[in-house]
């Protein structure tokens, strides 16, 4: 027997209530051959490819009533007048935990024209729509949390955006100042975007690793690439920094995201990238 559980919006402290119990899925997605990879904030996902959380049990964000048996006894059923309060939907299925987040444009109510003696409008009531996929879903066995998107799944499990690791005010002014960079324009720190601060936190890391010569290297690659979207002083190894989208390809840049096609000879910059080992 498969359930569906309701988390609704309210101050008090019953939230999680139970909407039905029966043979048929609610969602039909073979968990057995998803395709998985590590979740990365510049990794476009493929169609059939899902982000992974390893050992989610551990995390801060994990949701209590998902590590302990599943009885659909201690869940009251949801009346009716709170339908509309529902801000996510957790069906349990073979085990497994899927999740499906509610908003407003999740409700239909349509109007219809009715014919009797004599024509008449109608409203049907209020349904709520079902996705095809799910947002997310726990894989109880594997301890693996899978999801498509972050910023969707951020309000079922609170926390969660703890894995958009972004460098801290020092940490970006760190990298501002590193000594192959002069910012100009009054381009500064309070200009960097969320997503060129997760990118600085991983550049860091990057830098940290490179052996001078390295870096010497890193700077010629990302000049060859770059070509006038980045002004660079080859005497003195500098690039100037005047936007926010300078500083993404300066960091691309410094993660090797740009490459030249074998056959073609074309330059490409890789948006998203899949280590194969």
């Amino acid at each position: 027997m498969n359930h569906l559980i309701a988390r609704i919006r309210t101050r008090k402290k019953e939230r999680l209530f139970k909407l039905l119990s029966d043979q048929e899925n609610v969602f039909d997605l073979d968990v057995e051959n998803l395709s998985l990879v590590d979740y990365d904030v510049d990794h476009n996902l493929d169609e059939e490819s899902w982000f992974k959380v390893e050992e989610f049990s551990q995390k801060d964000y994990f949701l209590e009533y998902v590590g302990r048996a599943f009885v659909a006894a201690e869940y009251n059923d949801l009346k009716k007048e709170e339908f509309t309060k529902i801000a996510f939907l957790c069906s349990v299925q073979g085990g497994n935990f899927f999740f499906q987040k509610v908003s407003p444009s999740t409700y239909l109510t349509k109007k219809f024209i009715g014919f009797g003696d004599v024509a008449c409008l109608e409203t049907s009531d209020t349904r709520l729509y079902v996705n095809q996929y799910p947002d997310a879903v726990y894989l109880a066995e594997e301890d693996v949390l899978v999801f498509k998107k972050l910023a969707t799944i951020s309000s079922i499990f609170p926390g969660i955006d703890t894995i958009y690791k972004e460098a801290t005010n020092d940490e970006v002014q760190e990298f501002l100042n590193k000594d192959f960079i002069e910012l100009r324009d009054g381009f500064n720190l309070d200009k960097v975007s969320k997503p060129n601060r997760a990118r600085i936190a991983l550049a860091l890391n990057s830098l940290g690793d490179m052996k001078p010569d390295d870096q010497k290297s890193m700077l010629n690659y990302i000049h060859g690439y770059s070509d006038e979207r980045l002004e660079y002083d080859q005497d003195n190894k500098i690039f100037s920094i005047q936007t926010d989208e300078q500083l993404k390809l300066l960091l691309y840049g410094i993660e090797e995201r740009f490459y030249t096609t074998p056959i073609g000879q074309q330059k490409r910059l890789a948006n998203s990238v899949q280590s194969l080992g």
